[in-house]
């Protein structure tokens, strides 16, 4: 098993309950196991079109996916929120992110792992540093584009360690 971290997103729609959904669908018949969900946040849109504000937070996974793998279980969790692609950073039900997977390093057209924009992100910097500060640099922290307001646990998950 390999640790894997995905960021997770929603600003359409009962925001929490897709998220609750996704989470609680990242088990072992999709070859993995959660092991931590951070606490949520609250954030703005960054890029994009004027839209709604997110609720994101970041999953710990042990997996034996390959990052390929990964990426079709992320699109078919978009797909059952109902997720349409209309507008580049557009509003959505649910966007999932691979963001990184221990000891792998992809370049491809549609697969990038690290993810490349994960560490310009406050979005994703706060909630992955609850989950994994050694992968969080401060001095990222203090670049990173957004505001994030802290907006509790996702309900049903233990709040991280840390």
């Amino acid at each position: 098993m390999t640790r894997a971290f995905l960021s997770l997103g929603s600003n359409l729609g009962d925001r929490r309950k897709y998220l609750q959904e996704a989470v609680g669908s990242l088990g072992a018949s999709m070859g993995t196991a959660v092991v931590a969900v951070s606490p949520v946040y609250e954030t703005d849109p960054v890029g994009g079109p004027d839209q709604g504000r997110f609720l994101n937070l970041v999953v710990e996974l042990d997996t034996d996916l390959t990052a390929r793998q990964l990426l079709a279980a992320c699109h078919r969790l978009e797909s059952g929120a109902g997720r349409v692609r209309l507008e580049r950073w557009g509003p959505r039900t649910l966007d999932v992110d691979i963001l990184w997977i221990d000891g792998t390093t992809v370049a491809e057209p549609d697969l990038e792992v690290p993810h490349p924009r994960m560490f310009e992100r406050l979005f994703v910097l706060a909630p992955l540093a609850d989950l994994a500060p050694e992968l969080v640099d401060a001095d990222v922290m203090d670049r990173a584009q957004g505001q994030v307001h802290p907006a509790g646990h996702l309900e049903g998950w233990e709040p991280a360690d840390g």
